[in-house]
């Protein structure tokens, strides 16, 4: 582990390591004021079953087994691939949320979320979300093992994503071995550039931001059109106004009938949040609030986007799916979901 304070002030990402000899001997690190610390110093002779971590301001909470060591983005290496773009987009989206929302939610939601080599594991048991329960990004049977240990930990639904047509020999062998089998028709992800396709002229449906002062209405209709419960309007109010997000209605005179949310980082962004109140759906309330994305991240230096629909099929058209495509977006692979 380095030492040098320049390069732990840079290290954005950070990776968990599981131990079997329950050592309650671990490191912490704090990326703003970089500092190697004993556990038992830190909380003398008889740690607590949990303890905090703080990087950026925002606290995750481990169990004590657990010892810390950091990985940088650009560290990836043969043995510790990192996802690509497009997941590592949508990761650091997820970890953003959960650094926006964790300490606003009730205690009992249990809402934890781990950086690992670019990747993640997010939970977030009363969400009956795939999104909100997974695993994603990760390649390497090591970290897939540290990561469904730690999943299996967790209540509530549970999965692995993975894009199996890209998977290594080895991470084939390791889906094989665990027994694990798809779930559903797994996930499209979608991209496009801001070059590739001019944007289209505005529709009839008009859009805007959501103001601050919105925020829960935003998060509840959000809660609302995705199935979640009411006590989660929280999570997604949590973004609105914040740093690299971008919320946004869909309008019915000045009534707001839908949402949409983007998350942008450097050149890329991920387009989610994507919801319509039922009575006014196909009337293009979607491809407007698409529009309005692409319009806000390319005017502010975004040159890739991505997004996420469930893989259509003859028998099951996706109106998502079709509408992205004709705002641009061009298919680039499917993940699986597996049931851990």
């Amino acid at each position: 582990m380095t030492s040098t304070t320049s390069h732990l002030k840079s290290l954005r990402y950070w990776k968990a390591i599981w131990f079997k000899n329950k050592s309650l001997k671990a490191v912490v690190i704090c990326a703003n004021a970089p500092t190697n610390i004993p556990l038992g110093q830190m909380c003398g002779k008889s740690p607590p079953r949990l303890f905090c971590f703080q990087s950026n301001n925002s606290v995750v909470r481990f169990r004590r087994s657990v010892r810390f060591r950091s990985i940088p983005l650009d560290s990836c290496s043969s043995d510790h691939p990192c996802p690509t773009l497009e997941d590592a987009i949508e990761a650091k989206a997820f970890i953003d949320l959960y650094e926006a929302a964790h300490g606003r939610l009730a205690g009992e939601e249990q809402f934890e979320c781990v950086s690992v080599n670019g990747g993640c594991m997010i939970s977030l048991p009363r969400a009956p979300a795939i999104g909100l329960n997974r695993i994603l990004g990760l390649t390497t049977s090591e970290n897939l093992d540290e990561a469904c240990n730690w999943m299996k930990e967790r209540a509530g639904n549970r999965f692995l994503q993975l894009n199996t047509d890209a998977a290594s020999n080895e991470l084939r062998h390791w889906i094989q071995s665990k027994g694990l089998l798809p779930y559903g028709p797994g996930w499209a992800k979608l991209r496009r550039t801001a070059d590739s396709v001019s944007l289209v002229s505005p529709g009839a449906v008009k859009t805007r931001k959501v103001r601050p002062n919105e925020a829960e209405v935003f998060g509840a209709m959000m809660c609302a059109g995705f199935g979640f419960p009411e006590s989660l309007a929280v999570l997604w109010a949590a973004i609105v106004g914040r740093d690299g997000w971008s919320c946004f209605y869909a309008l019915d005179g000045e009534s707001p009938v839908g949402t949409g949310a983007m998350f942008a980082s450097g050149t890329f962004a991920w387009l989610g949040g994507g919801t319509t109140v039922p009575r006014f759906r196909n009337r293009g309330a979607q491809k407007a609030l698409i529009q309005a994305r692409l319009q806000e991240g390319a005017d502010h230096g975004v040159s890739t986007f991505v997004v996420e629909t469930e893989v259509p099929s003859a028998e099951k058209p996706n109106i998502s799916n079709a509408n992205l495509a004709k705002m641009g977006f061009v298919h680039i692979y499917n993940r699986s979901n597996f049931i851990l």
